[in-house]
């Protein structure tokens, strides 16, 4: 087995994972919340796709949890028959 070479102290060769240039920070924090986010759900959900919404606490005890996630359709009902916006 080779010997382990002796160092004081590790260099970063300054390697990092790389940004996907497509979907910044930012883009996605300007896309939350807005009215496209919310047809993009409604169609998604329409087609038949799990879809999680984010939504008051019904349990006001909880206060450590203002908001929960739950599935779009136990609040839109189901989805079959049902149309995609246009």
């Amino acid at each position: 087995m080779a010997k382990k070479r002796q160092r004081s102290s590790q260099t970063s060769k300054g390697e990092r994972r790389p940004q996907d240039p497509r979907w910044s920070k930012l883009q996605r924090l300007e896309y939350k919340g807005t009215f496209v986010e919310g047809k993009n759900k409604r169609e998604a959900w329409a087609r038949g796709k799990r879809v999680m919404l984010t939504i008051a606490n019904p349990n006001t005890n909880e206060t450590n949890k203002p908001f929960i996630r739950v599935n779009a359709s136990e609040v839109w009902g189901d989805w079959s028959g049902k149309k995609a916006p246009k």
